[in-house]
C-alpha cells in the first residue's frame, strides 16, 4: 500500500509553505530518510525526507504551488508495506461503537498551529445522509491566520453534524461523525438544519441595512460575513486569500486594520522593457520586506549614534588569536567582543531587553543575542541563546555554526526565535554608518559598521586610530533617549577598554 508523504509541521507561526524543489520523480526508487522535496516557507527552506523506502509512485503538488501544513505532497509504494495506510492526520478521528451498522468514525477540530485554538465553521461541503470519499473535504475550517480544509478519515456516510455553519469550536471538539462503509439515506436532516436557532445570523453593514451576501461578487461563508457585517467593510475591496480566492475571516480582519484605499485590489503589473527581468519575490524576501514594513509601522523607531575606538580590541585579538586558535579551534573575531559588551550594557538598561505586549512590558531576565547573517537569498538572525553564560570561545563557535548553516540553508525555525536584542554588522560589506531597523518585537538593535583609520583628539593631541562607527535604533515607546544612550556609551566603554567586562564594571 501506497505511504503519504504530507507538509510537516514548521513552527507555531507557518501555516503554509512553497514547493521550491522536487528531487525525485515519479517512478524513481527512494530510501528511508532521502530527501524526497524542497519546502520554503517565509523564514526558511526545509527538506521533507522520505518516510519509508519504495517507489514514489505520485506528486500531488507541483514546483512553486503554496502548500497548507499536512497537505498531500505525494504517496510512496513501500515494498512490504502492510495493508493499512497511514490516516490523514489533518482530521483527528476515532472509532466509535455501532450496534446498528458500519463503524462510527468522530470528525475533531484539528490543531492548527500552537497559538490557535479555536475556529469558525465556514462551510460544510457535505449535508448528513451524503456519501464521502476517504480524503475528500467534507468542511472548511478559518482561524485568526488561515482557511483549511478538512478532509474526511475514511470512506462512508455523514450520519451527524454537530457544529453548523458560523459556530465557534475548540481544538479537538467534535464536528461530525461518519459511518464507514456505510450507504446514503434520504431520512436524514441535511447539514443547513442543524442548528439554525444558534446560528449567528449577519447584521446589516453598518447603517446600510443591506445582507452583504447580497451586495458581495464573491462568496462568503458565516465567519468572514459576520465580520464584514459588524464592521461595515466592503466585501468587494477585499482580496480574499482563501481556495478559489474565497474572502477568509482573517483577510476580513486584515481589512479592518487597513485604511480604505490599502484594500483596493493593486494596479496590474506594468509592461516590461527589453532589458527587464520580472522574478517572483522568495517567500523568505516577501517576510522580510513585510516584517521590516511592520516594524517602521508600529514602532516609534528612533537611532542614536557613538563611535568607538577599537584600538584595545584589536590589540588583544592580535596578542591572543594564534592562542585562541590554538586551543578552542576557532579564531577570536570581533563579534564575541560585542556580544558580551550588548549583554553588559543590557543588565544595566533593562528597557533595552524588553518588549511591549499590548499595554504590558515584558522585561526579560535573560540575555538571548539575534546575529544578522547575510545569505544569498535573504537576512537571517540565528540567536545565541543564553549568551551572558557563555564564553567568547562558546559564542565564536556558535557565530560560526550558524554561519555555515545559513549559507547551507539547514537554519531551523527554533534557530531563529526567541531573541532579545539584535546585532547587525554592516561592516563586513563596506558600510561606513546606518540606521538599521528593529527586529520586532524586540526593543533595540546595534549596528556595527566598518573599521577606518581617521585622526581622532587623545591628551590635546591628534593621533590616528582605528574608529568605527555604531548605531543604536531603539522602539521609543519603551525606551527613553537616556536609556539608549547610556546603553550605547556603556558599549563603547566595554569595547575601549575590554578589562571592564572580566571585571564586571
Amino acid at each position: 500500500m501506497a505511504t503519504e508523504i504530507r507538509v510537516p509541521t514548521l513552527g507555531e507561526s507557518v501555516t503554509e509553505a512553497t514547493i521550491a524543489k522536487w528531487m525525485k520523480s515519479e517512478g524513481e526508487a527512494v530510501s528511508a530518510d532521502e530527501p524526497l522535496v524542497e519546502l520554503e516557507t517565509d523564514k526558511v527552506s526545509v527538506e521533507v525526507p522520505a518516510p519509508v523506502a519504495g517507489v514514489l509512485s505520485s506528486i500531488s503538488a507541483q514546483e512553486g504551488e503554496t502548500v497548507e501544513v499536512d497537505a498531500l505532497l505525494g504517496a510512496i509504494d513501500a515494498a512490504g508495506a502492510a495493508a493499512s495506510s497511514k490516516p490523514a492526520p489533518a482530521a483527528k478521528s476515532e472509532p466509535v461503537a455501532n450496534a446498528g451498522g458500519g463503524e462510527e468514525i468522530e470528525v475533531r477540530v484539528p490543531a492548527s498551529g500552537e497559538s490557535v485554538t479555536e475556529a469558525d465553521i465556514g462551510e460544510w461541503f457535505k449535508k448528513e445522509g451524503e456519501t464521502v470519499e476517504r480524503d475528500e473535504p467534507i468542511v472548511s475550517l478559518e482561524t485568526d491566520k488561515a482557511a483549511m480544509d478538512v478532509p474526511s478519515p475514511a470512506a462512508g456516510v455523514i450520519k451527524k453534524i454537530m457544529a453548523a455553519e458560523g459556530d465557534t469550536v475548540e481544538v479537538d471538539a467534535l464536528i461530525a461523525i461518519i459511518e464507514a462503509g456505510g450507504s446514503a439515506s434520504n431520512g436524514v436532516a441535511p447539514a443547513s438544519e442543524i442548528g439554525d436557532a444558534n446560528r449567528p445570523s449577519p447584521r446589516a453593514a453598518a447603517a446600510a441595512g443591506h445582507d452583504v451576501s447580497e451586495s458581495s461578487d464573491k462568496p462568503l461563508s458565516p465567519a468572514p460575513r459576520r465580520v464584514i457585517a459588524e464592521r461595515g467593510l466592503d466585501a468587494n475591496a477585499i482580496q480574499g486569500s482563501g481556495k478559489d480566492g474565497r474572502i477568509t475571516k482573517a483577510d476580513a480582519l486584515a481589512a479592518t486594520a487597513k485604511p480604505a484605499q490599502q484594500t483596493r485590489a493593486p494596479s496590474a503589473p506594468r509592461d516590461l522593457g527589453d532589458r527587464e527581468e520580472r522574478v517572483k519575490m522568495s517567500r523568505l524576501r516577501q517576510t522580510i520586506a513585510r516584517r521590516l514594513k511592520e516594524a517602521q509601522d508600529t514602532a516609534a523607531m528612533l537611532t542614536t549614534f557613538n563611535d568607538v575606538d577599537m584600538t584595545a580590541v584589536m590589540e588583544l585579538r592580535n596578542q591572543y588569536k594564534d592562542l585562541f586558535d590554538k586551543k578552542h579551534g576557532i579564531k577570536l573575531g570581533f563579534m564575541s567582543f560585542f556580544v558580551k559588551a550588548c549583554v553588559h550594557a543590557l543588565k544595566e538598561v533593562p528597557d533595552v531587553n524588553a518588549e511591549i505586549d499590548g499595554t504590558d512590558i515584558i522585561y526579560k531576565d535573560h540575555y538571548d543575542i539575534g546575529v544578522a547573517v547575510g545569505t544569498d537569498k535573504g537576512l537571517v538572525v540565528p540567536v545565541i541563546r543564553d549568551a551572558d553564560l557563555k564564553s567568547m570561545a562558546e559564542i565564536e563557535l556558535e557565530i560560526a555554526e550558524y554561519g555555515r548553516k545559513a549559507r547551507s540553508g539547514d537554519l531551523k525555525l527554533e534557530d531563529m526565535q526567541g531573541g532579545t536584542f539584535t546585532i547587525s554588522n554592516g561592516g563586513v560589506y563596506g558600510s561606513l554608518l546606518s540606521t538599521p531597523i528593529l527586529n520586532q518585537p524586540q526593543s533595540g538593535i546595534l549596528g556595527m559598521h566598518r573599521i577606518e583609520q581617521r585622526p581622532v583628539a587623545r591628551n590635546g593631541e591628534v593621533v590616528i586610530r582605528p574608529m568605527m562607527y555604531l548605531a543604536m535604533s531603539y522602539d521609543h515607546r519603551i525606551v527613553d533617549g537616556k536609556g539608549a544612550v547610556t546603553f550605547l556609551v556603556r558599549v563603547k566603554e566595554n569595547l575601549e577598554d575590554p578589562q571592564r567586562l572580566l571585571l564586571d564594571l
